[in-house]
């Protein structure tokens, strides 16, 4: 496996592994960062935006529900055969379990929320808890080589693969 950072190892080195989002229109971007998480970890703790924090979000498109978003994440790993490894923890804050776990190992983030993954750390160390290994995986791109994301589906400009729906 390769992770884009030359490092060949990382398969399920890790025991608990943390990834986190909204994940709204489940698109090839999300897919890549969970899939990340379940190729480096045995065990994943897939946190998931409560409604109440994606209205303080403030996100400038409709977002589904909830209840939407984990089926269709549960739909995902299912198909995958990915289920029974993945617990799923609502977030209510950016943070999620991640400043009261000690049991988890690493974080999977995109480039876009690396920024947060130092947060936590910072925030670990403060409170006496170890840091989390910082999994980075590059946004990935859509055809006109603009990065992915749930903006651009909902405003039909792109399909959830990364393919132009606009000229």
């Amino acid at each position: 496996m390769y992770d884009g950072s030359g490092d060949c190892a990382l398969k399920k080195r890790f025991k608990n592994v943390a990834v986190g989002g909204t994940f709204d229109e489940l698109h090839k971007g999300h897919r890549a960062l969970i899939i990340k998480a379940f190729e480096v970890g045995q065990q994943v703790s897939v946190g998931l935006s409560v409604d109440e924090l994606v209205q303080k979000m403030r996100k400038p498109h409709k977002v589904a529900t909830y209840d939407v978003r984990l089926e269709e994440l549960k739909n995902f790993l299912r198909r995958r055969g990915l289920l029974e490894r993945a617990e799923f923890v609502p977030l209510y804050d950016r943070f999620g379990i991640t400043l009261s776990s000690n049991e988890l190992d690493a974080l999977v983030v995109s480039q876009e929320t690396e920024s947060v993954a130092l947060e936590i750390n910072k925030k670990r160390r403060a409170k006496g808890l170890h840091s989390l290994n910082i999994i980075l995986i590059s946004m990935i791109p859509a055809e006109d080589h603009v990065p992915i994301s749930t903006g651009r589906i909902r405003s039909l400009e792109i399909d959830r693969e990364g393919k132009l729906l606009k000229p």
